[in-house]
C-alpha cells in the first residue's frame, strides 16, 4: 500500500552544488559518438536472450545503420557468449572501421577471458567497471572506499598487462564506476584519476570513462549536473573521452543523456528502442532522431524504421510500443478530428509553398524520411472528423473534396464508424461515399449518351439519354452551360427540379491517363441540399454525372 507519508520512506535525492552551471544555456550541434549495448545489456535483459544466429543478425544491423562502437557481450558470462564474440572476430565480420567492445567486472580471471575472446581483433575496446557509490560499498560488499579504489587500480593494471601481451590488437579502455549517479562525486574521481595513473591515456589516446545513470534516481538536471561537476573536476579532461549509460528508471532517460550532453559528455551507449535491464536502456533511435528534427546528422541511418523495427522484435522478442517516438506503428497516425484538420492543411501549405523547411502541425519529422508512406497518417474512427475522411479519399482516391462536401459527408462516416465500432480503412470510406453519392450500382438515373450544341443566342443545348429505372428516356434541355442546360433537361423529362449552390472541379492525376472529379452542390423546392459527384475521363460528361448524382440524391 502507498503510504500517506512517503517522506517517511524515502529522502529527495540531493543538489548538486554548482551554482554558476554552464550546461542550460548550451545546445547539442553535433552527434555523440555512438555505442550500441543491445548484444550485451540489451541481451541480458531478455526473458530468452539471444542465441548466435539472432545475435548475429543484430549485429550486422548494427553496423548497416552506422553504429562504430558496438559492445558485443560478456565473454565471461559463459560459452554462447564466449563463442559469439571470438567467432565475430575469427570469421573478419567486423568491419575495419568498427570497434567491437566487451564488458568485464574488474577480476582477474574475467579479465583474462575477455582478451581471449578478442583474440586476433584489429581492435577492441575492453570495458572495466565496479562498484562505487554508498550503498553498494557498503550493503553489497563491505568495503571502505580505499578498498573499492584498490580494485579498479588492480582491474587497470589487468588491462594494460593483457594488451602488452596481444600488441598486434589495437587496444583500447574504457572504465565505469559503475553506480556513479548515486554516487559520491569526489570519490567518483578519486577511482578514475586512480585508474588514468595506470593506463596513462593521452589527448591522442584517450580513456573512456563511461559515468552510468545504473539506477536514475534523480532528475535529468541533476545528472547534467553531476556530469558538468564531473568534467571540470576530472585531472587531463582532455585525454578522456566522457561516455554517459543513462538507465530509464524514471523515466527521463532520454532527457537525462541530452542534457549529459549539454553539460560536456562526448558518447553516448544505449539500445535501439532503449531495451535494457530494469526499465531499460537511453533510446538510441529516439535520441538520434531528436536531433535529426533539430537539423543536426546523428550519422545514423535510421531511413527504413519499418525494417529496423522488424529485425529487433525479432531478435528480442519484444514489440515496439505503438506510440513509441518516431518509431510506433501509431505515431504519425491521427484519429482526431482537430488533428487531421491541421494536418492536411499542414501538408497542403507545404505543397503550396514547395519549401524544402518542414512545416506540419503535430509531425515533428517528416514519416517520409523514416520510410514511412502518407497514407498511414491519418486514420479513421468514431473520434474522427471531415478533414480526415477527407484527407483519406485524397490520398487513396485523389479526390479533393469541397468543404461543404466534406461536411457532408463526414456525417455518413460517422454513422459507419459508430456502427461498425472499429477503425474505418480507406476500402470502407470509398464505399460508403460510393453509397452515399450515387456511385455505385443504385442508380435511378444513369447517363447513357448525350451530345452538346450551342442555339444561335449563345445558350447551350443538351440533348442525351437516360437511363431512368431500367427504362430508356430521351431528355433535353437549355441553359447558359452545361450544368443549367442538364438541370433543365431533368426538369423537363423527369420533374426534378433543382438549383446549384455551387460547383468544383479538378484533375485526378497527370498527363494522359488524367481523369476529371466534379461537385456540385444543389437545392431542391423544399430547401433541402442534395450533393453530386462525377468522375470521368472527360470534364463535362464528369459534370453531367455530377449533375446526375444529385438528382439520384434528390429523388
Amino acid at each position: 500500500m502507498m503510504l500517506r507519508n512517503p517522506a517517511a520512506k524515502y529522502r529527495p535525492f540531493p543538489q548538486v552544488d554548482l551554482p554558476d552551471r554552464q550546461w542550460p544555456s548550451r545546445a547539442i550541434t553535433a552527434p555523440p559518438r555512438w555505442l550500441s549495448t543491445d548484444l550485451r545489456d540489451g541481451n541480458q535483459a531478455l526473458i530468452d536472450p539471444m542465441g548466435a544466429e539472432k545475435k548475429t543478425r543484430f549485429f550486422d544491423l548494427l553496423v548497416e545503420i552506422g553504429l562504430k562502437e558496438i559492445e558485443v557481450g560478456f565473454p565471461s558470462a559463459g560459452a554462447t557468449e564466449f563463442e559469439f564474440i571470438s567467432g565475430l572476430v575469427q570469421s573478419n565480420r567486423v568491419p575495419d572501421d568498427v570497434a567491437i567492445q566487451v564488458l568485464t567486472q574488474s577480476r582477474a580471471d574475467l579479465i583474462a577471458t575477455s582478451f581471449d575472446s578478442l583474440r586476433g581483433a584489429r581492435q577492441a575496446i575492453v570495458h572495466l567497471y565496479n562498484a562505487v557509490s554508498p550503498a553498494w560499498r557498503e550493503i553489497v560488499f563491505g568495503m571502505t572506499r580505499a578498498e573499492v579504489r584498490d580494485i579498479a587500480v588492480m582491474g587497470a593494471k589487468l588491462l594494460r598487462d593483457g594488451a602488452a601481451a596481444q600488441p598486434d590488437t589495437d587496444w583500447h579502455f574504457e572504465y565505469s564506476p559503475e553506480t556513479f549517479s548515486t554516487a559520491e562525486l569526489d570519490f567518483s574521481v578519486e577511482v578514475c584519476a586512480a585508474v588514468m595513473d595506470v593506463l596513462r591515456p593521452t589527448p591522442e589516446r584517450p580513456l573512456i570513462l563511461n559515468l552510468p545513470a545504473t539506477v536514475e534516481a534523480a532528475s535529468p538536471n541533476i545528472y547534467a549536473d553531476q556530469i558538468e561537476w564531473f568534467c571540470r573536476n576530472v585531472p587531463n579532461r582532455d585525454s578522456v573521452v566522457i561516455s554517459l549509460h543513462p538507465h530509464n528508471d524514471r523515466g527521463t532517460g532520454v532527457a537525462a543523456a541530452e542534457l549529459g550532453l549539454m553539460a560536456g559528455a562526448d558518447r553516448i551507449e544505449g539500445c535501439l528502442f532503449g531495451n535494457g535491464e530494469r526499465t531499460g536502456n537511453v533510446d538510441l533511435v529516439t535520441l538520434a532522431l531528436n536531433m535529426y528534427t533539430q537539423g543536426i546528422d546523428p550519422e545514423l541511418d535510421l531511413s527504413d524504421i519499418d525494417r529496423i523495427i522488424g529485425t529487433v522484435e525479432y531478435c528480442n522478442q519484444l514489440p515496439v510500443h505503438p506510440r513509441h517516438p518516431y518509431a510506433g506503428e501509431l505515431v504519425f497516425t491521427a484519429f482526431s478530428g482537430s488533428h487531421q484538420d491541421a494536418i492536411k492543411k499542414g501538408f497542403a501549405a507545404q505543397a503550396q509553398r514547395n519549401d524544402e523547411l518542414w512545416r506540419v502541425p503535430y509531425l515533428p519529422i517528416d514519416p517520409a524520411d523514416l520510410g514511412r508512406s502518407y497514407e498511414a497518417v491519418i486514420r479513421v474512427n468514431s473520434q474522427s472528423g471531415k478533414g480526415g475522411v477527407a484527407w483519406v479519399l485524397e490520398q487513396d482516391k485523389g479526390l479533393k473534396l469541397p468543404k461543404r462536401l466534406q461536411a457532408d459527408f463526414s456525417r455518413h462516416v460517422q454513422a459507419l464508424a459508430d456502427t461498425a465500432g472499429r477503425e474505418l480503412d480507406a476500402n470502407d470510406i470509398w464505399q460508403a461515399f460510393q453509397r452515399a453519392y450515387r456511385l455505385d450500382d443504385a442508380q435511378f438515373f444513369t447517363l447513357e449518351a448525350y451530345e452538346e450544341t450551342r442555339a444561335p443566342n449563345g445558350d447551350r443545348i443538351f440533348a442525351g439519354h437516360v437511363d431512368a429505372g431500367g427504362a430508356s428516356q430521351s431528355v433535353s434541355g437549355r441553359g447558359n452551360g452545361l450544368i443549367s442546360s442538364v438541370l433543365a433537361a431533368l426538369a423537363d423529362g423527369c420533374g426534378i427540379a433543382l438549383d446549384v449552390v455551387d460547383y468544383a472541379e479538378h484533375a485526378i492525376g497527370h498527363g494522359s491517363d488524367a481523369r476529371a472529379a466534379a461537385y456540385v452542390e444543389t437545392t431542391d423546392a423544399q430547401g433541402r441540399t442534395h450533393w453530386g459527384v462525377g468522375i470521368d475521363e472527360d470534364v463535362a460528361t464528369a459534370s453531367v454525372r455530377a449533375v446526375l448524382s444529385a438528382a439520384n440524391a434528390a429523388r
